[in-house]
């Protein structure tokens, strides 16, 4: 499988393991990790909040036999401040962050973090003491690299101008095309994207007519409902690709700022699938995802600007 470097020297695989799918019972997530190895993945995504750190736990257990491994990445996320009570509220603070690694690591049963990530955030944190944290934990040797998880343009405009992130997670699929704007500045830093929700919520794979039924009766976007069925139909067509997922994994590929696709799998059938599909999308012409691309609209950040 393709690897992308990021600046650090990190080497992650082009299709990764979004572990947020893989439930609470390890006895059914270990299978699905070890296949994903098997597959070729070594990029391993997760957060402190996903089941409110069992996620981690299970992530860590199922990869410390990998551990002699350099070529395994782990990444995961902080933000989500996880109340006593049980509720969550957001924290951007240095204090927070470097006291939530700990509690990271202990859960994956590392001593240094590949990735970290700020979950989140927004153009009202604090946004230089949020940075100078995850400064301070790459020169302790905590953490290897750090990112952040943003749909904000404002705040990844920041991010970008202000500190030395590697990599910037962002919804991004054919139909979800609004990252396509920022790729030129994010290219010229060297960081990578990890383009998480490849498949829209099921809309960009076999499944399209229903997830659009159940999850887009509303619309999306720029786009009516009927508009959106109109365009899942026509990047359907026999003369373009009948494979969404392969076609949306080849339009992500095709950029140069790609880190890594972020896929979920709540079995091992589904990783199967979804990696058939990444290498599926191989195969897809440049005048096919020409084609598809101009049937879709050129969407456009609407919010959080400035």
């Amino acid at each position: 499988m393709q690897k992308n470097i990021l600046k650090s020297g990190i080497e992650i695989s082009e299709l990764g393991l979004g572990c947020m799918s893989l439930g609470t019972d390890y006895k059914k997530a270990e299978p699905i990790i070890e296949r994903a190895i098997e597959q070729g993945i070594t990029y391993f995504d997760t957060a402190d909040i996903y089941d409110k750190g069992v996620n981690e736990d299970i992530v860590g257990k199922a990869l410390k036999k990998y551990q002699n491994r350099d070529d395994i990445v782990i990444g995961t996320k902080v933000g989500n401040h996880l109340a006593d009570d049980g509720t969550t509220f957001w924290d951007p603070s240095k204090n927070y962050i470097k006291d939530a690694v700990k509690d990271s690591l202990q859960r994956l049963g590392l001593d240094n973090l590949d990735l970290y990530q700020l979950h989140g955030g927004t153009i009202d944190d604090p946004l230089d003491e949020t940075i100078s944290a995850f400064d301070e934990l790459k020169k302790e040797g905590i953490v290897r690299a750090y990112g952040i998880s943003s749909i904000r343009p404002n705040v990844i405009d920041y991010y970008l101008k202000h500190s030395d992130i590697e990599t910037l997670m962002s919804q991004f699929n054919l139909i979800d095309n609004r990252p396509e704007v920022l790729l030129d500045d994010v290219h010229a830093k060297k960081v990578k994207v990890l383009a998480r929700g490849p498949v829209f919520k099921g809309l960009l794979t076999t499944n399209s007519n229903q997830a659009l039924d159940s999850k887009f009766a509303e619309g999306i976007f720029d786009y009516t409902y009927q508009e959106l069925g109109e365009t899942i139909a026509s990047i359907k067509d026999k003369e373009i690709e009948n494979n969404l997922t392969s076609l949306t994994f080849n339009y992500l590929t095709s950029h140069d700022a790609l880190g890594s696709i972020i896929m979920g799998a709540s079995s091992v059938d589904q990783l199967d699938e979804n990696v058939k599909n990444y290498e599926l999308s191989k195969e897809i012409s440049l005048e096919k995802l020409k084609a598809a691309r101009n049937r879709v609209k050129n969407l456009e950040y609407t919010q959080h600007l400035k």
